[in-house]
């Protein structure tokens, strides 16, 4: 395998087995941890596949071509001996000459192929201009079909408004709010000449690796790492990224919500695509100026997409030339995806069809690398879910209902329609919360509080909404944009200080104004961070952008989910949730569409739930899953994992909801800390299982003094709840520790507090004396009282079998605690050179179900310790070989 410097040893294996995976059309599961060069090995393993199976292809094709060229034509019919046929009672030269027309067949398409890789490799090579004429081609064939229909529904509306009074004397930015007629697919002729005839003007898709990981920044740490690879000069890759990422036209980016920065791009090009058809028709006057991106340009977006073919580039680097290129970075990418090699995408863009199809993503015999996957089925579930509150629910259906009535003249039948049929849907939805949407939801008390599941069915059929087709609704929302055309008109008229026309049929918007800003005090009244002001802005200014996920997650299968009613002491402070039970539905089309999937990930065990919840769910052969983990690179002594039974003065440690707030057990966790903070060097990071138990025994320690005692060898931090003041804390908890090492003295370091399942037990770096020792206090368990997980369980006992003796829902429980555990004590060693010791603070974890879900490399090297004073020798042990190392 090319690689840039020598790999370990158990990076050739990881590489081996990728190949091997990938040749053979598995999906795998390949777990290597953190230091030991996981996206390197991705990367050649990958890429290596790739130009092994091209280079094979075209010799194949090269062969079948000259096989062609030289062969000669089947059996005719008076060549066929008489009488001959074969066992299926066919004449052997009806067989044969059906074979040679299949291979000719074969030939023929070989043949244009190979003429459009010589086209798109020419293209490159000269980076014209116009490069992407059959696809613009098609575009512009749609384009001038969408202009003629959209000129015949602006005269309509021209003729129509001619003949109206005062009140649909609209202004010209009025006009941007009216929605156009709405025709829904079965009413919909097929636009002649384009739906079977052109399909041949779309480019080819190459063979191509998907690779998709859970955050920009990861993405981008991807690319740079291809850039050094030997793969880094002739590699055609494409980074993909939402529109808040991409977005070079700063109207559009001020919006901040990503709702908002959609529909509003999607509008200025429908804009665009109308003030094509106006300017067609010269010498009429147009109806209205709209505003269009200056960005979105046929030509530039083709220049700009070969620029990216030619070049490796991640998402920054892509934004650069599109500000320089004047050209839509977000959709010159997507028009780089067929030629491109390697895909580099987050997690949603993959895993949500609508986006995928929407990105022009096809997976059909493509290879898709999930990395970062170790939550990969919580990303499916939640990418899936949706939540609303009666606030929303409420606000939505006023701000429908003034829409509504300011337009009515302007609106066609089928606007109306489902207006009519969105609006009742939220009066329903509101009644199911014991509310009515007339009323504040802020002063409805709700008589039943607690919280109820209902299956999607019942829940439609107790709402009285099981009549409605969600579907065509679904449609017509992402269709109308109906959201965007609400939020443009609040803009104009929710606010106290909008200029309002005075004619009565407009004062009749103060009842908006008032509403809104009744809304607005009384979510005031809670000190809201700055982190949520975008959610705040979505939620008050159009709640309609909120509802349409929860409308399209009731599209799910029945048994696939449940809808849960939130009831709490208000109306407003009520919600209604859809819970996605069975994320394998939305992963099955990604394996069955794909060539091969890789799910990886730097610590994956348990990997039963990926098997069974997952895959085996999604209709994955077994036969067909492939697993592969690997120790580290770091040698035996450079890590220390030990389990503690007990602590310094024979408390048995077990950190249960019934005996961890015990003073003892806090007083015996602080004592084990003063202990281990006398003898270990830098930085000790303390996990707890939840932010509140941390509180409470921090509080307990500042009452008994240990706090004090701690704080005389290592200055404390604290985990802050909010993800904007992380980054401070950890730079002071750096310097700190750096300060300590460099001018000696009592103080050996810094000790941080941090949660399980927070800010810091995931994609943070406690590498070197940042993290010389890691210790995990109990086993963080999830809240079995959590109705989403009391359902989850129930789901996975009825649809799964037993898994060695225990119920599967006993399975899960033990797989999330253990999930959390190996991410946070994998923040500990990040390197070759790196060492530290890790301490798991409860005697549960010496029980084999539990001790055999940790990491491989971890398991091998752990020490059981039932009394603390040979774990503290062991330690005093390591120091000795830390300070000799260093």
């Amino acid at each position: 395998f090319p690689f840039p410097y020598t790999p370990y040893r158990i990076q050739e294996q990881f590489m081996e087995a990728l190949y091997g995976a990938l040749e053979a059309g598995r999906v795998g599961i390949f777990e290597s941890p953190t230091g030991t060069g996981k996206s390197l090995s991705l990367i050649c393993g990958a890429l290596s596949w790739l130009r092994d199976w091209e280079e094979k292809r075209r010799q194949e094709e090269a062969r079948l071509l000259a096989l062609g060229a030289g062969g000669q034509d089947g059996l005719t019919p008076q060549q066929a001996p008489p009488g001959s046929a074969d066992t299926a009672g066919q004449p052997d030269w009806v067989t044969a000459f059906v074979q040679k027309k299949e291979e000719r067949d074969m030939v023929d398409r070989l043949k244009e192929e190979q003429i459009r890789r010589k086209k798109r490799e020419d293209r490159l090579e000269e980076i014209r201009h116009n490069v992407h004429l059959k696809y613009a081609a098609k575009r512009k064939r749609c384009e001038e079909d969408e202009a003629k229909r959209l000129l015949r529904l602006s005269k309509e509306a021209l003729s129509q408004g001619a003949g109206e009074g005062t009140f649909d004397q609209l202004d010209h930015n009025e006009e941007e709010l009216i929605l156009a007629e709405y025709e829904s697919d079965d009413e919909k002729k097929v636009v002649s000449g384009l739906e079977e005839d052109d399909v041949d003007l779309e480019e080819e898709h190459v063979t191509k690796i998907y690779y998709c990981s859970r955050t920009h920044s990861q993405l981008s740490q991807f690319v740079r790492e291809v850039q050094k690879s030997p793969f880094g000069k002739d590699t055609r890759l494409v980074a993909l990224g939402s529109r808040q990422n991409l977005c070079v036209n700063e109207e559009v980016q001020r919006l901040g919500a990503l709702q908002l920065i959609n529909d509003r791009c999607m509008e200025m090009q429908k804009n665009k695509r109308e003030k094509k058809s106006n300017e067609e028709n010269e010498g009429k006057k147009r109806c209205v100026s709209r505003t269009v991106c200056p960005f979105y340009s046929y030509e530039q977006m083709q220049f700009l997409r070969d620029e990216v073919l030619m070049e490796v580039q991640d998402i920054e680097q892509l934004v650069s030339l599109g500000r320089e290129t004047k050209a839509c970075p977000y959709y010159g990418s997507r028009f780089a995806i067929p030629a491109a090699q390697l895909v580099v995408l987050p997690y949603q863009m993959l895993l949500h069809e609508p986006t995928r199809n929407a990105a022009g993503i096809k997976l059909k015999d493509q290879v898709v690398i999930i990395d970062e996957a170790h939550n990969l089925i919580d990303t499916i579930t939640c990418i899936h879910s949706a939540e609303v509150s009666g606030s929303q629910l409420c606000c939505a259906h006023s701000q429908l209902s003034q829409y509504m009535e300011r337009y009515r003249k302007r609106l066609k039948a089928k606007n109306l329609m489902y207006i009519k049929q969105i609006l009742y849907l939220l009066e329903q939805f509101v009644a199911m919360l014991g509310g009515n949407v007339n009323q504040n939801p802020g002063c409805q008390a709700v008589s039943q509080t607690g919280t109820v599941l209902k299956s999607i069915n019942d829940f439609l059929f107790q709402s009285q909404t099981d009549n409605i087709n969600l579907f065509k609704v679904q449609r017509y929302c992402e269709k109308s944009l109906i959201s965007r055309k609400l939020f443009g008109f609040v803009e104009r008229y929710g606010g106290p200080a909008s200029a309002v026309k005075t004619n009565k049929e407009i004062q009749k918007l103060a009842g908006l104004q008032n509403f809104l800003l009744t809304l607005q005090q009384g979510s005031d009244k809670e000190g809201d961070s700055p982190v949520e002001a975008e959610y705040d802005q979505l939620r008050t200014a159009s709640p309609l952008m909120q509802i349409e996920g929860f409308l399209s997650a009731l599209t799910n299968a029945n048994q696939d989910g449940r809808v849960i009613l939130n009831r709490q002491g208000t109306v407003g402070q009520s919600s209604l949730k859809f819970l996605l039970l069975n994320p394998a539905v939305h992963f099955a089309k990604v394996v069955e569409e794909c060539r091969a999937v890789i799910i990886a990930g730097g610590t994956m065990q348990p990997v039963a739930d990926f098997r069974e919840e997952l895959l085996c769910c999604a209709g994955v052969d077994s036969a067909r899953i492939v697993e592969f983990s690997c120790g580290h690179v770091i040698p035996p002594e450079n890590i220390l994992p030990i389990i503690l039974c007990s602590g310094p003065s024979n408390q048995q440690l077990e950190f249960t909801y019934q005996t961890r707030d015990l003073p003892q057990m806090m007083d015996e966790t602080g004592r084990i800390l003063c202990n281990l903070c006398n003898v270990i060097p830098g930085g000790v990071v303390c996990f707890f299982p939840s932010y509140e138990y941390e509180k409470q025994v921090y509080g307990h320690w500042e009452k008994t003094g240990l706090l004090s005692r701690l704080a005389a060898k290592k200055k404390i931090f604290q985990e802050p709840k909010k993800a904007n003041q992380v980054e401070q804390v950890l730079v002071e908890y750096a310097k700190c520790i750096k300060r300590c090492s460099q001018t000696g003295g009592q103080m050996t370091g810094a000790l941080l507090l941090s949660v399980v399942g927070g800010k810091m037990s995931e994609g943070i770096n406690f590498s070197d004396d940042l993290g010389r020792c890691v210790i995990m206090v109990g086993m963080p368990y999830p809240n079995i009282r959590s109705p989403e997980l009391q359902e989850k369980m129930t789901w996975l006992d009825k649809t799964m079998p037993r898994a060695a003796g225990q119920a599967p829902s006993r399975v899960l429980i033990e797989n999330l605690c253990m999930k959390a555990v190996n991410q946070s004590i994998g923040r500990a060693i990040r390197h070759q050179k790196d060492f530290a010791s890790i301490l798991l603070l409860d005697h549960r974890y010496t029980r084999p179900a539990i001790f055999n879900k940790l990491p491989q490399w971890i398991r091998e090297r752990t020490q059981v310790k039932p009394a603390f004073a040979s774990a503290f020798a062991e330690l005093r042990k390591v120091r000795t070989h830390l300070s000799y190392v260093l």
